[in-house]
């Protein structure tokens, strides 16, 4: 029972802000609407409007586009997770200069290792190679 209500309650919270199928449909409509004019206005009034006013509606009409898609239930999720990988960021215990070039160093040297070792491997491959090729019987 407890369990039941704590399970209710954790889809009330998630449901809480979303919006309705329809109006999460339309915001998608006007935002790739807006995608499209964008790039199609950018090409049809190429001879029209100097490169500058065409940058900036460009922009505007991509934030607009980002603004409507953010407002979704999707983009809310997606704001969500930024802010929670920004979050876990946070309390990554990054390593000092030092260590990161010792580590740098230390796969160099095995990169440096293993390519000798199998350029080795493959010159021993290569003269038992020709070694048993050349032989006349």
């Amino acid at each position: 029972m407890a369990t039941e209500i704590k399970t209710k309650s954790l889809e009330q919270v998630e449901h809480k802000g979303s919006k309705s199928k329809g109006v999460n449909t339309l915001l998608w409509v006007l935002a790739i609407a807006l995608l499209v004019v964008a790039a199609v206005g950018n090409t049809y009034f190429a001879s029209h409007f100097s490169l500058i006013v065409r940058v900036l509606l460009l922009v505007v009409l991509l934030i607009g586009a980002v603004a409507f898609a953010a407002i979704t239930n999707q983009g809310q999720k997606a704001i969500h997770f930024i802010k929670d990988s920004r979050t876990e960021l946070r309390k990554i215990i990054w390593p000092t200069r030092p260590e990161a070039t010792q580590t740098t160093l230390i796969v160099l040297a095995m990169c440096v290792i293993v390519a000798l070792v199998l350029w080795g491997i493959d010159s021993i491959i290569v003269a038992l190679i020709t070694f048993l090729t050349n032989l006349r019987f």
